[in-house]
């Protein structure tokens, strides 16, 4: 059986430090905003709760690329360019991407962006393309690739890697013995929208 790659977070240990944000962001050269993005359920601003006080409800939720198993970006794309590995992970062909946009539409968790900012900042060359990483085009939609590149040298996604409190667990969803495995089992991880079908490859611990 192929590698089905996928992650837990355990939402009790994310503190909302934004060092995965950060990490994307640097890991990929990504001029505007992050791949990741860490949101704050709760209140209606960044680090708020809601209710009263003895009685406060927040927590942090990170979000990603879930990489469906049943995917919509990549049912709905029209050329192509949205694939899926047999390892699971989602991908965009930017050499068959036409910018339609349609994937951004179709995918319910907001994990697509479309690239039209040219430049890195102060007209650097980007950290990816000094890793020698694939370079990012213009007129693009782009997302997480859970570090592809970094898995084919046998590295952790950076988000994982940079995590202080170790809330984000990476393996293969495939083998029962692997500790993503283990945890959904025995801690009962849900995913986002589950009733969706898309059949996400990211789980969550309650906080």
């Amino acid at each position: 059986m192929s590698k089905r790659y996928g992650m837990v977070i355990d939402l009790k240990r994310c503190i909302g430090c934004h060092y995965c944000v950060v990490a994307c962001k640097m890991e990929n050269g990504i001029t505007q905003g992050s791949w990741a993005r860490v949101d704050t359920v709760g209140g209606q601003t960044m680090d708020t709760a809601s209710g009263e006080y003895l009685n406060l409800i927040m927590f942090y939720l990170p979000r990603l690329c879930m990489h469906c198993r049943d995917a919509p970006c990549v049912e709905v794309c029209p050329t192509g360019a949205c694939y899926q590995r047999e390892d699971g992970i989602v991908m965009v062909d930017y050499d068959k991407c036409v910018g339609c946009k349609y994937c951004i539409v179709a995918c319910p968790y907001g994990a697509r962006y479309y690239n039209k900012e040219g430049s890195a900042y102060f007209a650097a060359e980007r950290p990816n393309e000094k890793l020698g990483y694939r370079p990012h085009k213009l007129h693009m939609t782009e997302k997480c690739t859970l570090c592809l590149d970094r898995l084919e040298s046998g590295k952790e996604p950076a988000c994982v890697e940079v995590c202080p409190t170790g809330a984000r667990h990476f393996g293969d969803l495939n083998d029962p013995q692997s500790e993503v495995s283990q945890l959904i089992a025995r801690k009962h991880a849900s995913q986002l929208l589950k009733d969706l079908g898309t059949e996400p490859s990211v789980y969550y611990l309650s906080p």
